[in-house]
């Protein structure tokens, strides 16, 4: 299944409607996305030989409030469409050499931002709901998203007794792992461009079983929502070869402690129940050395 970009599928519904300078920034756009992405409306107009007002008028008919809300649309097709290689290139023609350091955090900043505006709380309460009343909760972040699969996963399983994580390597293992879910389940699904078709085919077949499915993705117009029972947005359009999860990280942690209120009866038993176990076990012991520095200090501390 191929994900077609939201602002492709515009240009395409509306282009016998364009004026012959719309037709033309049309095809500037479809061929060009990776240059058009770094211009001004002054700029692109001048590239493709029309007005400013005409780039205006042009993102305005494709349905977008103004330029900014079009140029989003056209970041998220070149996140979409460029592969690894050329976000590097992307990458460093937009951050600033002599200051990665800001530019990079300064970013992540803004993108949590973002997601903090277009996060629907009434989907991130649908979320926890579900979560609460799965019978077995199913998790698949692959490739780059298997960090937040990863740690998703961890804090699940302490708060619910059936949490499966899915690591695979290919399709056919995904079904092996899944060859039980059921309406009964729910499924969270993260992935972020480029999306993982493997992803995309674990939802597709976890719909088929009618599961309830939890999307974390970048965008409402990400392919992972045509399966989502529920989407939860998080920006990570940083245009480079190192995905930016900083906002979806956060994003997670917010569900995992909200999580942890609505359960925090049984979490702080299963907490308890752990303590017992680390001590016995010496999971989380000093070594040796602490462990004698520590009953040192104890005995000269003694009244």
């Amino acid at each position: 299944m191929a994900y077609k970009n939201d602002l492709l599928t515009k240009i395409n519904t509306n282009y016998a409607k364009f004026s012959k300078g719309q037709r033309i920034l049309a095809r500037f756009i479809t061929e060009e996305y990776d240059k058009a992405v770094f211009l001004t409306a002054a700029k692109l107009g001048e590239a493709v030989g029309v007005s400013e007002s005409t780039v205006v008028r042009f993102a305005g008919t494709l349905g977008y409030k103004g330029f900014p809300e079009f140029q989003k649309a056209l970041e998220e097709l070149v996140l979409v469409k460029l592969n690894q290689k050329d976000k590097q290139e992307v990458t460093f023609g937009k951050i600033d050499k002599d200051n990665v350091l800001q530019s990079v955090l300064t970013t992540d900043m803004e993108r949590i931002k973002e997601t903090l505006s277009e996060t629907d709380e009434t989907n991130f309460n649908i979320a926890q709901d579900l979560l609460c009343k799965a019978r077995t909760i199913y998790v698949i972040g692959l490739r780059s998203c298997e960090i937040l699969s990863d740690f998703l996963s961890f804090y699940l399983n302490l708060m619910f007794p059936d949490v499966r994580q899915i690591k695979t390597t290919s399709v056919s293992e995904i079904f092996e792992q899944m060859v039980h879910i059921s309406k009964d389940d729910v499924i969270v699904g993260i992935s972020f461009p480029r999306y993982s078709m493997r992803t995309l085919k674990a939802l597709e077949f976890a719909n088929m079983r009618q599961a309830k499915i939890i999307t974390i993705s970048d965008s409402i117009h990400s392919p992972l929502n045509l399966y989502s029972s529920c989407n939860l947005v998080a920006r990570s359009n940083m245009a480079s070869f190192v995905d930016s999860l900083v906002a979806p990280l956060s994003l997670i942690n917010a569900l995992i402690l909200s999580l942890s209120i609505k359960k925090q009866n049984g979490l702080t038993d299963t907490l308890n129940e752990l303590e017992d176990i680390w001590n016995d076990y010496q999971v989380y012991d000093n070594d040796e050395i602490d462990h004698y520095y520590d009953k040192d200090i104890r005995r000269y501390n003694k009244p």
